[in-house]
């Protein structure tokens, strides 16, 4: 793994990050990302699709 750059700024305070976190400063960043991926905050685009269905089944029971 790279060491940190002074220039490095975390992304979620701007702090200095450190080796240990990078890119973040500290644990507690680190976690407050992580939490927003979780919450789908961040999102990729591309297309939309129906969560849990397959394209090849069929729609009658």
């Amino acid at each position: 793994m790279k060491a940190a750059n002074n220039n490095n700024k975390c992304p979620i305070c701007k702090g200095v990050s450190t080796e240990k976190y990078h890119p973040f400063c500290s644990n507690r960043c680190s976690e407050i990302d992580l939490g927003r991926w979780f919450k789908g905050n961040y999102i990729i685009p591309g297309e939309k699709t129906s969560q849990g269905q397959n394209e090849n089944e069929d729609s009658e029971g």
